[in-house]
């Protein structure tokens, strides 16, 4: 057990989901009689989720600071829309119906923000009205009826890394390309790690067990390397993915190197003793809303690119997912606690419960009920950590 802890360089319990989510792949992969571990099934599992983890980033800040967003569905959908309506209806360019929905979502965040940050009232309250209202106006702009999306945009949305030279390892050479950048960063960080650690006795942790873990994550992203850059002719590792991934590293590092990132965990974990310490409270809530709308509006342009059309239906429920993306990845109900790594893996234990139960046949009903079940249980393992003095994970 020493040897493992030294390899994972952290407490064990923080690992408790990414074993959850492998022994998940696993199963279902058997289960399904190996159509889990396929490129053609993994390309679609990580575009079609794309959009909701997207979601789960901007929402794990909201959680954080001890508030919730229940209007990021509404507002994907109506902005979606908004650009396929300027798009389609008013002729304009794609690149401009593009920037008139992220604006769109820049104003429904400083909305919400505003009621939260200035006037007091509960992020819950707030977003439940916006909710209301963007679901509403999405089906009156709309007149009940979907409108064409801008062919350019399918390609942010559904389309795939592209491919140059020779394929001499039969792989797609962008992707290939993506996987050994990926060794490159984890093999850098992990040295400057080991340079730069040291245990409660003052000596670094050993080399052998440094080694051992960046071969174990090197085994890894070659593995996914390989199960995207090997598909069918004309697929690799797709765009939204290559965007989720952008994003999860500017968030990773706004919220653990920055002084915004520092001040939204201050609020949710005491917001009086922040305020005292100095952090703008009312500055900090304001953005942190306006962030998530406007990360609404990037996962309903992509959603309508991969669609290729903006429903009236869309953005249904979304906001449940991304919540329990969060929760499932370990962010405390009372605010404070939460990171975004975390969350990234809460959300693929979503996603791949919903490919996973598809690939078994299992109805929409039931796997609602699945995922329900696994919220609360997620939830409950919080709970019962706290309980027993073991703190939840933040990075």
């Amino acid at each position: 057990m020493k040897q493992l802890k030294q390899v994972l360089g952290a407490d064990l319990r923080q690992y408790t989901m990414v074993l959850a989510l492998a022994a998940l792949i696993i199963i279902f992969n058997i289960i399904s009689g190996g159509r889990m571990l396929t490129p053609s099934n993994f390309q679609n599992l990580l575009s079609g989720n794309a959009y909701v983890l997207i979601l789960a980033l901007g929402m794990l800040m909201v959680i954080v600071i001890g508030q919730i967003d229940l209007s990021v569905g509404s507002v994907a959908g109506f902005t979606g829309m908004v650009m396929a309506k300027a798009s389609h209806d008013l002729n304009l360019p794609w690149y401009v119906a593009v920037l008139i929905a992220l604006l769109i979502g820049a104003l429904v965040g400083a909305w919400n923000g505003f009621f939260l940050a200035k006037l007091g009232i509960p992020g819950f309250i707030t977003t439940l009205g916006s909710m209301m209202m963007f679901r509403g106006a999405v089906i009156w702009i709309s007149r009940s009826i979907s409108v064409p999306a801008p062919e350019e945009l399918r390609f942010f949305g559904a389309g795939y890394m592209p491919e140059w030279g020779p394929k001499f390892t039969g792989m797609n050479n962008s992707t290939l390309l993506l996987g050994v950048i990926g060794i490159a960063v984890c093999i850098f960080f992990e040295m400057r790690k080991y340079r730069q650690s040291s245990d409660v006795s003052g000596e670094k942790a050993p080399l052998w067990a440094v080694v051992v873990r960046i071969l174990l994550i090197s085994a890894v992203i070659g593995y996914f390397t390989w199960l995207y850059g090997t598909g069918r002719e004309g697929t690799s590792f797709p765009i939204p993915g290559l965007i989720l991934l952008v994003l999860v590293i500017v968030y990773h590092t706004i919220t653990e190197k920055t002084k915004f990132g520092r001040h939204v965990y201050a609020v949710g974990g005491n917001k009086s003793a922040a305020a005292l310490s100095g952090v703008n409270v009312s500055r900090t809530y304001f953005f942190t809303m306006m962030n998530m709308s406007m990360l609404a509006a990037v996962a309903g342009i992509l959603f309508v690119g991969r669609s290729t059309a903006a429903g009236p239906a869309d953005g249904n429920s979304w906001e449940m997912d991304a919540i329990a993306s969060v929760f499932i990845g370990g962010a405390a109900v009372s605010g404070g606690v939460g990171s975004i790594l975390a969350t990234m893996v809460g959300g693929m234990v979503m996603a791949v419960l919903n490919n996973g139960l598809m690939l078994m046949g299992v109805g929409a009903d039931k796997t609602q009920v699945i995922k329900g079940l696994v919220l609360l249980l997620a939830v409950t393992f919080d709970v019962y950590n706290k309980r027993t003095g073991r703190a939840s994970k933040k990075g």
